[in-house]
């Protein structure tokens, strides 16, 4: 088994390799800091000696600039593994669809998934904007997009509520007798005025992605470029560039929370298997908290035993929920902290003891804090300085254009096509 390499310990004129070892990775790894401060080289190295040593790695990049650096630095060998979803590539969308699911498990915990999502979109505070209702309806809807051997695709649940013939026809794959009588019993009988005026709420969260063309070419298309399952099984290497800056905050948002969505029900799916059977996947994700629905403190909790480590950064503790910061402190091997603010450092000095806030505060750039897990025990707080990055390959620009050529062929679909097949469907 390879160790990897965080940074460097300097003591007393020694320096010392800090060394994080496959069996604790799978405790996870928890990073904080200002931006700036060097949070993105420890991923990226981490991730690209990951690589090197053929492990499966999914990074998660809410900037861009991370994946650009891994793609110019992949080994020749392992070009052919690397899967790389740009939402941004317009000419070849790859599909995403949440509501894919090829068994009775996977179908209801992705339409509980999907519930989440909205709520972290449109009402992150719990204040009702997504209330008992919607959530009755879209479950529903769902379950019912979802009947039938060809499935449904997110977008394609608000045309059920003004397509009687669609609905119909979903109707008739229906099996689950509580998803019957909400057509026949409630929806029935619902009066024209009341449902009108609930159709109107509940249409307006769809818009923003049904509108947007590209979002619609993600979303619509019923199945998914990819197979999480057999990515994580053949160690594959999957990059998602969720530049904000390209795609717009909102569409970076919907992308990242579907994705772990969709990577949590792939790793639930491995308690079916044994131990020798799962296959260690690494997993970085940047700004985790733009991506985390209530389930996420589960994953957090239960992934180690299905051979998942986290890797997971972000700012500061106050964009944290209470229930995924209790979750972190609680579940999470080793912690790494660079230099933070005065709210956090005050939290982190009790949990990095000897450390003062003052250390917090003053840390330099590139400098951090680290609680490592050795053996299973997480060992005092020392310090530690990144490594400097990697070079540029020799031939780095080029092997990134074989990249995204091959997955443009491989996973992604010629857009005026995706966009005939989603205009039949929607």
């Amino acid at each position: 088994m390879a160790n990897v390499c965080i940074g460097i310990n300097e003591f007393r004129s020694k320096s010392t390799r800090i060394e994080f070892a496959e069996k604790d990775r799978l405790r996870h790894l928890y990073m904080i800091g200002k931006t700036g401060v060097g949070k993105s080289t420890v991923f990226q190295n981490l991730c690209l000696q990951d690589i090197r040593n053929r492990h499966g790695v999914c990074f998660i990049d809410p900037h861009g600039d991370s994946i650009d650096w891994i793609l110019e630095r992949i080994p020749r060998e392992r070009l052919m593994d690397v899967v790389l979803f740009d939402p941004s590539d317009v000419e070849f969308p790859f599909a995403l669809n949440l509501l894919e699911a090829r068994d009775e498990f996977e179908k209801d915990f992705l339409v509980n998934e999907c519930i989440q999502i909205f709520y972290k979109l449109f009402d992150p505070g719990r204040t009702g904007i997504i209330g008992p209702q919607f959530e009755h309806w879209l479950r529903n809807a769902a379950l019912t997009v979802m009947a039938g051997p060809e499935g449904g695709s997110l977008l394609e649940i608000p045309k059920l509520f003004v397509d009687s013939a669609f609905e119909k026809k979903k109707r008739s794959h229906l099996t689950d007798p509580l998803v019957i009588d909400f057509w026949t019993k409630q929806m029935a009988k619902t009066s024209s005025f009341h449902k009108s005026e609930m159709l109107n709420y509940f249409m307006s969260k769809f818009g923003p992605f049904i509108n947007n063309a590209m979002m619609r070419n993600i979303l619509g298309q019923r199945a998914n470029s990819f197979d999480l399952d057999a990515l994580m099984d053949d160690r594959k290497i999957l990059l998602i560039n969720l530049s904000k800056g390209k795609i717009g905050e909102i569409n970076a948002h919907l992308l990242g929370l579907i994705l772990i969505s969709q990577l949590q029900a792939a790793v639930l799916k491995r308690a079916n298997r044994s131990n020798t059977e799962r296959t260690p996947f690494y997993l970085y994700v940047d700004e985790f908290q733009n991506f985390t629905t209530d389930t996420f403190a589960s994953l957090l909790s239960e992934s180690r035993k299905y051979g998942l480590g986290m890797h997971l950064a972000n700012q500061y503790l106050e964009q944290l929920p209470d229930h995924i910061r209790g979750s972190v402190f609680g579940n999470v091997g080793t912690l790494l902290s660079f230099e933070v603010g005065a709210e956090d450092a005050k939290v982190l000095a009790r949990e990095f003891a000897p450390m003062t806030e003052r250390d917090f505060i003053n840390l330099p750039r590139f400098n951090f804090y680290i609680k490592l897990m050795i053996d299973g025990k997480t060992s005092n707080a020392f310090s530690g300085v990144t490594i400097s990055p990697e070079p540029v390959l020799a031939d780095g620009s080029m092997s990134s254009e074989k990249v995204k050529t091959f997955n443009r062929l491989a996973y992604g679909r010629p857009r005026l096509m995706v966009e005939e097949a989603i205009q039949r469907d929607l």
